[in-house]
């Protein structure tokens, strides 16, 4: 299939090195646009730019993905499918534009822990095990039909970072396998269980504060 690669994050770089070697062709990257950062406030790309450069990807930068200019240009691809990683949340004009929808690599057991934080709430739940979970994008957050998952376990001493750099690696390779199985109409998605939903906001810095009297 024809990809589209929607990204920013280094979560997002081993789901592009999947699709790459893959079977599939990745036609456009698209990815926040270069901002300065550390102390320096030096301009970098972003880590999934940086990638698709090497890779030497057409690369798209908007500031909105709502402006008529960046559909234009993203339609011009003509992507069958795209595949959003730690990324915006998706106007509908983007995500109905390929022909097989777009669909999401979430590192939760969906449909627990819905939102933008999942794998550090799992660690702060104490949390056991998790899951990399393919789902396609709808008009609601992290709730469209899944059609994939790989169950992870929580090592008892997992930081928040080392349980990520394991499991984007698995949401890679699941990835592929769910693509191509859509290919050949060999999967469907399942709707998801409203009764068991939880939240994983976003992470305020009172959320890491620690009680030194405890």
């Amino acid at each position: 299939m024809r990809v589209a690669f929607l990204s920013t994050a280094s979560f997002g770089v081993p789901a592009l090195e999947a699709l790459l070697t893959s079977n599939h062709e990745v036609v456009v990257v698209v990815t926040g646009p270069d901002k300065p950062a550390g102390r320096g406030r030096k301009i970098v790309s972003t880590p999934v730019k940086k990638h698709a450069e090497n890779a030497g990807l057409p690369i798209l930068t908007p500031s909105s993905l709502k402006s008529v200019e960046f559909l234009r240009t993203f339609s011009a691809f003509r992507p069958e499918i795209a595949v959003v990683v730690a990324f915006r949340i998706l106007p509908e004009a983007v995500f109905d534009l390929p022909e097989h929808g777009t669909l999401n690599i979430h590192p939760s057991l969906l449909p627990a822990y819905r939102g933008p934080a999942p794998i550090q709430w799992a660690i702060l739940h104490g949390e056991t095990r998790t899951a990399v979970t393919i789902f396609r994008i709808t008009n609601r957050v992290d709730a469209g039909g899944i059609l994939a998952r790989e169950m992870v376990e929580i090592d008892p001493d997992e930081t928040a970072g080392e349980l990520a750099e394991r499991i984007a690696p698995a949401g890679g390779r699941l990835l592929v396998s769910t693509i191509d199985r859509l290919a050949h109409e060999t999967i469907s998605p399942i709707p998801q269980d409203e009764a068991k939903v939880t939240r994983a906001p976003k992470l305020a810095k009172e959320d890491g504060r620690i009680d030194w009297t405890a």
